[in-house]
């Protein structure tokens, strides 16, 4: 297959206060897979929010803290959707931001996505329980794109002014499973240093054994998530402490499914706090003002 590395498109936002850039990533074409059209952005009535649906071509869009707070921890958001759209704001954009508030370098990631028609959202919701048999083809492509931003950004850590040593992959829903398959299959170039599953979607990536040298995880669920993801999580988070890896779990009682950065006057609104507490308790991340 023929392998393409894509040019570095770079774009000054002046308007707001992040500085930002595309990257689109190295990848390798499928014969399996094929897409019709661009991807295509638009606010969906259905789930309420802004989405983007059809993507063929792996991108980031780079977020960076203030240089006077920038402590040199990354983190690569896999916003969720069901292979079929990604959830760009409320799991990625908004996270981005937040974790640039405390001094951490953020990537949003536009993985590979199961190739949809003019509402990508639509198409999921009618699909039902057949889902799992049309994402199949398309998960390998998405943890490939998952572990090239990985070794992307290791690879070019100094010009992005992060430490290749605390590069961390975090993925919600869908994203969550690539997180997992970011964790199951890495080089020692993509491995991540970190992994944060929100909410993983462990049917589509089903738990294995944690590898020898598996990165440090911290897992995000609700008990009460309507599509049954709690299970998923507690049997992900018991392989890891079996196998006597860093693991921590944080299931809220109450918080439903995707919640990603909407507020619902909930203890889960607060999830991606007790994620910074995690990262700074185990020295993923050390705030600026404690450096030495």
């Amino acid at each position: 297959m023929k392998k393409f590395f894509p040019i570095l498109i770079c774009f000054l936002l002046t308007a707001i206060g992040f500085s930002q850039e595309i990257i689109a990533l190295p990848f390798e074409q499928s014969g399996q897979v094929q897409w019709i059209g661009g991807e295509k952005e638009y606010f969906s009535q259905i789930w309420k929010t802004q989405v983007v649906t059809n993507i063929s071509i792996p991108t980031m869009q780079v977020f960076k803290p203030d240089a006077t707070i920038s402590n040199g921890t990354s983190v690569i958001i896999a916003p969720g959707g069901g292979l079929f759209a990604l959830s760009i704001n409320s799991e990625g954009n908004e996270v981005a931001k937040w974790l640039n508030e405390k001094g951490i370098t953020a990537f949003v990631l536009k993985y590979r996505l199961v190739p949809t028609g003019e509402d990508g959202v639509k198409e999921a919701m009618q699909i039902g329980e057949k889902i799992i048999e049309k994402v199949a083809p398309v998960m390998p492509l998405s943890v490939e794109d998952g572990l090239s931003a990985v070794a992307y950004v290791r690879k070019n850590a100094e010009s992005l002014g992060i430490d290749p040593k605390k590069i961390g992959f975090m993925g919600f829903s869908a994203g969550g499973a690539v997180t997992m398959g970011v964790g199951y299959n890495y080089s020692p170039d993509s491995r991540a240093d970190f992994l944060v599953p929100v909410y993983p979607w462990t049917t589509a990536m089903p738990v294995r054994e944690c590898p020898n040298d598996a990165p440090p995880m911290l897992i995000i669920c609700a008990t009460d998530d309507p599509l049954e993801l709690a299970g998923g999580s507690i049997e992900l988070y018991s392989s890891y402490l079996k196998a006597g890896k860093t693991v921590g779990l944080h299931m809220y009682s109450k918080g439903g499914h995707g919640f990603g950065m909407r507020k619902q006057g909930l203890p889960s609104d607060n999830w991606i706090s007790r994620f910074y507490d995690w990262s700074v308790a185990e020295g993923i991340t050390v705030p600026k003002d404690q450096k030495n």
